[in-house]
């Protein structure tokens, strides 16, 4: 059976994460859950959320994902997870969350392992290169070109 995923962060982003992973995988409906966490929000009404959601996904084990290290949804993500048969990652982009949703049948701790080398292999700087036709003067004395 499938590692259930939840997303817990700062409204709306763990919506519109999953709305991400859906346009790609449509099929993980049931698999991935949201839960937006809006400002001021109480934070036991966010875990009992949070608890509902867990229960819905009825997963053996779930991989919980939060935006920011010790804010509200992390923390509230703390109180929740059990650390055997759910484990947390915060952090959360859609580089990780597409990667652990296509390995969701790994065991858990692969899984954790999966998520935190995706997030980190794919933030990068990207080169950006001159636009396609535009004019140089090629006798520019101070003009070089470095190509990669």
């Amino acid at each position: 059976m499938n590692t259930g995923i939840l997303i817990i962060a700062h409204a709306p982003l763990a919506s519109a994460l999953r709305e991400c992973v859906l346009h790609v995988y449509p099929e993980s409906a049931n698999g991935v859950l949201a839960l937006d966490v809006p400002p001021n929000e109480p934070t036991d009404t966010t875990r009992l959320a949070a608890l509902a959601l867990l229960a819905q996904l009825g997963a053996p084990n779930t991989l919980v994902l939060t935006d920011v290290f010790g804010a509200t949804p992390c923390n509230v993500a703390q109180k929740v997870v059990d650390g055997v048969h759910a484990k947390l990652v915060a952090g959360v982009n859609l580089p990780m969350l597409l990667r652990t949703v296509n390995y969701r049948h790994e065991p858990l701790d692969v899984l954790v392992a999966r998520a935190l080398s995706g997030g980190a292999q794919c933030i990068m700087q990207v080169a950006v290169t001159a636009p396609q036709n535009q004019n140089r003067k090629s006798h520019d004395p101070n003009h070089h070109d470095h190509h990669q």
